[in-house]
């Protein structure tokens, strides 16, 4: 039930998103976005599904797939664990976040499991309901002040320092032709990622000088 709230929750914003996006211009991400994560270099959006790994923790596989369309990309931005942030407000560079995948409520995970193609660390979906524990926090590296949504950022693990990165090799069944998502030691451009297709929560005007309002799209 709660995985199709969600999946019903996604479509019905995305459809207003599609109408009425053109009237909104959202700089920022923000608390509470839900957004696609798009590698820059590879053109495939992060992923993750009910398939577990065969080897190394068994957690929930997080993958990079081509489909831009697909429920299983959305990702909701939270705070760091046991810190959760204020819902539209920009994410800071630096600051630390969450990224919980909307459909099944475990939250982007790292650890020093080796990542069953590349050897790197594995990266997974961890947590129940959204919690989960330290290997659940990245920290946004940026350039300017704030997390803009047309800048390629890089997210860095808390716990290891490694990135979130995509390797280029290719899983087979039963999740063909998906590519692997790793923690990689050294930064590449194979760890830079934008956002891309989302529900977007406008930052609160007070940031600009006004009322404190907040706008979803």
């Amino acid at each position: 039930m709660a995985n199709s709230f969600a999946v019903l929750f996604v479509s019905f914003f995305c459809y207003i998103a599609c109408v009425t996006g053109k009237k909104f211009n959202y700089e920022f991400v923000t608390c509470g976005s839900a957004l696609k994560l798009l590698n820059s270099a590879s053109n495939v959006r992060l992923h993750s599904h009910d398939v577990k790994y065969g080897s190394g923790s068994g957690q929930q596989s997080v993958t990079a797939v081509d489909s831009s369309d697909d429920n299983n990309s959305y990702w909701r931005v939270r705070g760091k664990s046991g810190n959760d942030c204020t819902r539209g407000v920009p994410i800071k560079c630096g600051h630390t976040v969450r990224l919980t995948h909307l459909v099944t409520g475990k939250n982007l995970h790292s650890h020093h499991f080796q990542s069953p193609l590349s050897h790197n660390l594995e990266v997974s979906a961890f947590g129940d309901g959204g919690e989960g524990d330290d290997g659940d926090n990245w920290i946004v590296l940026c350039s300017g002040s704030h997390w803009r949504r047309d800048e390629k950022i890089r997210l860095k693990h808390a716990v290891t320092n490694y990135y979130l990165h995509v390797s280029g090799d290719t899983y087979g069944r039963p999740i063909h032709g998906q590519k692997e998502v790793s923690g990689y030691a050294s930064l590449s451009d194979l760890n830079y990622w934008i956002a891309a297709e989302g529900i977007f929560i406008k930052p609160t005007e007070t940031l600009m000088g006004g009322k404190d309002i907040h706008t979803e799209l």
